[in-house]
């Protein structure tokens, strides 16, 4: 293991009834509110009505911004951030999952610059500053809650980047399971893929070789995942399954899975956001075509990890590494399969002749993020056998 440090300031209030505390936490931060949600679930749902009640309660005045895509589009956020200028709000309270987290902080850091938000993006300016930013959260899947970055995609020319700041840490999130009982069986699959591949990335990617703690973490959040995302698609309003999935979902990407791993990266996450970025494709569904691919590319590398992984998670044994490895990535594609996540581009409609294209994209992210042995070339043949 090796050294690290690990801050997460986010107050997480986990558990049911706890809508209503939006209004007083909010309270701290000011009174002029920027609601930010996505394309109207949180209304019909019930979600919406128990936070204007609670923030109108704490004496704050709110102005709404709805419309937040799956995938958030720069034009929106710009949109998001004009308004927030305009109002002179002070703080935002965010209502919804990821993708609505991801574009409240952007605007949260917008509003404090005279600059383009964008630059933020492509490394042309740093957050100085950003608005308080609290959340309530009704889809579990990318850790937005408890963590410091943010994901947009610029829509024209097909960049999905991120932003990431200490400053972006929402102050509180409130995490109620029941709010996920109305999530439709396909993004509660996707939200799996999702938390899963969160924590993947570090397991696999990591050039520490002694980390049985945090390794013993992420598979125990894997099998949770597995077990919990079953029990949901089977029964929507089991509270213990949503409660389960929705914690796991936190803990994936908040910073402590990959404490003392070392030097990891994101080889999924960097192709499969341009999956999502050219075809506007779920991201846990684009993830899902993407992890069996990128597995099986990567076996050789370290089988040894790939056979634990096997033998923990789906108790492979047939005393060869080798084999045990290749069983596991079979099995996980099989799980996304049985979740009903697709897992090939032609499940999705893409056709194979599209691949260098994509390649081309990723390879932008690619060189943004600094993993130079993802070349053109490299990227290609992931996605080869992704198909």
């Amino acid at each position: 293991m090796q050294n690290f440090t690990f801050h997460n300031p986010t107050e997480i209030i986990f558990g049911k009834h706890t809508i209503r505390e939006i209004g007083a936490k909010a309270s701290y931060f000011g009174d002029r509110v920027l609601l930010v949600y996505g394309q109207g679930s949180i209304k019909t749902n019930g979600v919406y009505s128990q936070v204007i009640e609670s923030l109108e309660k704490a004496g704050l005045y709110v102005t709404e911004f709805g419309g937040v895509k799956p995938n958030p589009i720069l034009s929106h956020l710009e949109e998001g951030v004009l308004l927030a200028k305009r109002k002179k709000i002070g703080l935002i309270v965010a209502v919804g999952g990821g993708s609505v987290l991801d574009e409240a902080k952007a605007i949260a850091a917008g509003t404090r610059t005279d600059g383009e938000v964008w630059d933020f993006f492509v490394n042309k300016a740093t957050i100085q500053d950003a608005m308080p930013l609290l959340a309530v959260l009704t889809l579990s899947a990318t850790g937005s809650e408890m963590n410091p970055t943010a994901v947009v995609t610029n829509e024209v020319h097909q960049k999905k980047f991120e932003i990431s700041s200490p400053l972006l840490f929402p102050k509180t999130s409130i995490l109620d399971p029941t709010t996920l009982y109305s999530v439709p069986n396909n993004y509660t699959a996707y939200s799996a893929v999702d938390t899963i591949s969160h924590v993947i990335e570090g397991y696999f990617t990591g050039d520490d070789p002694s980390t049985p703690i945090q390794d013993r973490l992420v598979e125990g959040i894997v099998k949770s995942t597995m077990e919990s995302t079953e029990i949901c698609l089977r029964d929507p309003e089991n509270y213990q399954g949503r409660a389960t999935m929705m914690w796991a979902a936190t803990l994936a990407l908040n910073g402590l899975p990959v404490a003392g791993i070392g030097e990891f990266n994101f080889p999924n996450h960097m192709i499969e956001h341009s999956l999502s970025a050219i075809y506007d494709i779920p991201h846990g569904a684009g993830l899902s075509i993407v992890i069996p691919g990128w597995m099986k590319f990567s076996v050789g590398d370290s089988p040894e990890k790939f056979a634990q992984f096997a033998h923990r998670i789906f108790g492979m044994a047939t005393n060869s590494t080798e084999k045990d490895a290749e069983a596991g990535i079979d099995a996980l594609k099989a799980w996304f399969e049985k979740i009903g996540s697709p897992v090939s581009l032609s499940d999705v409609n893409i056709p194979e002749s599209d691949i260098e294209k994509i390649a081309e994209n990723a390879t932008m992210l690619a060189n943004k993020w600094e993993m130079n042995d993802y070349t053109k070339d490299v990227i290609i043949q992931v996605l080869r056998l992704c198909c």
